[in-house]
């Protein structure tokens, strides 16, 4: 997992809890980096799970809150830190369905060695776009917390549905997303 993801989770546990409750995770989920992150390095997503398992204990929040605020978050960090790919893009389904094609090939080319989550587009419309997410790590519901982050930076209201297909590593989720009507 890419370095900038462990240090946007860090910033955010400083931002919206303490420096020290940065320090008390790090010492809790006993980590082999020691909590030394690098935007630019990489290290276990066994590691993120430890730290988000850490600051859910200590803050008494699910572990599915945490991931979908840090999904929230970590989304408008990458509108500050990554403008070039919210150029042109006028809203949020359209943006999502174009995660794979161009996101992630964009990312492939600059850290080669990323292993990024699968999103397979499996219907779309005007209206509407189903995507299946696929990963080993299954982080699901850091992902939905980065849908709902584009769906605020677009100012759009999606409703979204999520389902479970599968068990085990072979599990993906189904997001099925659905904009709205405009009062």
């Amino acid at each position: 997992m890419k370095g900038v993801v462990f240090t946007e989770f860090l910033d955010m546990v400083a931002d919206r809890f303490s420096a020290d409750m940065v320090d008390d995770i790090i010492d809790d989920a006993q980590l082999p980096s020691g909590g030394a992150y690098t935007a630019v390095g990489t290290y276990p997503h066994s590691e993120m799970v430890a730290l988000a398992s850490a600051l859910s204990r200590r803050s008494s929040l699910s572990l599915r809150d945490l991931l979908l605020a840090f999904g929230e978050h970590l989304f408008g960090r990458f509108v500050v830190a990554y403008p070039a790919f919210f150029t042109g893009q006028h809203d949020a389904l359209s943006f999502l369905a174009g995660i794979e094609d161009i996101i992630h090939a964009e990312v492939r080319k600059l850290y080669p060695e990323a292993e990024l989550p699968r999103f397979v587009v499996e219907s779309r419309s005007t209206d509407s776009l189903t995507l299946i997410y696929a990963s080993g790590r299954h982080f699901e519901d850091l992902a939905e917390g980065l849908m709902r982050g584009c769906f605020r930076h677009f100012g759009e209201a999606i409703d979204l549905q999520r389902a479970c297909l599968g068990e085990g590593d072979a599990r993906t989720e189904r997001f099925v997303l659905r904009r709205l009507p405009t009062a």
